[in-house]
C-alpha cells in the first residue's frame, strides 16, 4: 500500500515559525515533525510514499530528497497554488495509483500504529478513518463512530475527531475535477452512503498547529 502524506499547509497559527520553513519541516525533538511520521510509516511497512507540497515546498524535497536516506521511495505533488486537502489528493493520484492508499497529515504527531491501516478498508467502502477523543480545540468533534461505521455529526450523541490519519479508496474522487475543494464533503457523502468504517485511537495523538501544541510534543518526547 502506498501513503499520502499531505505537507502542503501555510501554518498561518505558527508564525513566524513559518514564514520561513513549512510547516511540516518544524523541529520537534530534535527532528522535523514530517519526518517523524515518514520514520512512523517506514516502520509500519510502508516504502512508496507521495507528498504534496505548495508553501515552501522546494524545501521539503530539498530535505527530504527521493527518501533513499530514509529507506523509502518518494515522489511529489507539486501545488503551486493552494488546493486544499481534496483537491491536493485528486492532483496526486496519478501518482497514488488506482488502489486503496494511506492518508497522513504531515503535521501531526502521534503513536498511533501505522501497520493498522494495512487492509484496514473493506471491500466496498471508499474510506477508514481514525477518530481520537476531542482535543481543546474541537470539543464538538467531526464524526460518530458506532460499532465500525462512521457517521456525520449529530448534535446531542457522542462525537470523536478526526486525526488526520485514513485510508482512502480513489473512487472517492471519481465525480471530482480538478481546482481547490475539500475532503469533508466527500467524506460525508460517502457516511451517507454507509461506506466508510473507522476506529478510535486512544493513545498520544497531537495536532500540531500552534506554538502550545508544539511545546506539548516537545515535553512528550523528552518523556518518552
Amino acid at each position: 500500500m502506498k501513503a499520502m502524506l499531505l505537507a502542503a499547509g501555510k501554518g498561518e497559527r505558527m508564525r513566524p515559525l513559518t514564514l520561513h520553513t513549512p510547516k511540516p519541516l518544524v523541529p520537534a525533538g530534535g527532528r522535523p515533525l514530517i519526518e517523524h511520521q515518514l520514520l512512523a510509516l517506514r516502520r509500519a511497512g510502508f516504502h512508496d510514499l507521495v507528498i504534496n507540497h505548495a508553501w515552501l515546498g522546494q524545501q521539503i524535497e530539498d530535505y527530504l530528497g527521493d527518501g533513499s536516506r530514509f529507506g523509502v521511495a518518494i515522489r511529489y505533488s507539486a501545488e503551486g497554488e493552494p488546493l486544499e486537502t481534496g483537491g491536493g489528493i485528486f492532483r496526486a493520484l496519478p501518482l497514488l495509483g488506482e488502489a486503496p492508499f494511506a492518508l497522513v497529515n504531515g503535521d501531526i504527531w502521534t503513536d498511533f500504529d501505522y501497520a493498522r491501516l494495512q487492509g484496514a478498508l473493506a471491500e466496498g467502502d471508499l474510506a477508514h478513518l481514525v477518530l481520537v477523543d476531542n482535543p481543546g480545540h474541537n470539543t464538538r468533534g467531526d464524526f460518530r463512530l458506532e460499532g465500525e461505521r462512521v457517521g456525520d455529526y449529530r448534535e446531542g450523541e457522542p462525537s470523536y475527531t478526526y486525526s488526520g490519519i485514513a485510508v482512502l479508496h480513489p473512487a472517492l474522487f471519481a465525480a471530482c475535477t480538478g481546482g481547490a475543494f475539500r475532503l469533508a464533503p466527500l467524506l460525508r457523502e460517502a457516511m451517507a452512503a454507509g461506506r466508510v468504517s473507522g476506529e478510535l485511537h486512544r493513545g498520544r495523538w497531537v495536532d500540531v498547529g500552534t506554538h502550545e501544541r508544539l511545546a506539548e510534543v516537545e515535553r512528550l518526547l523528552a518523556a518518552g
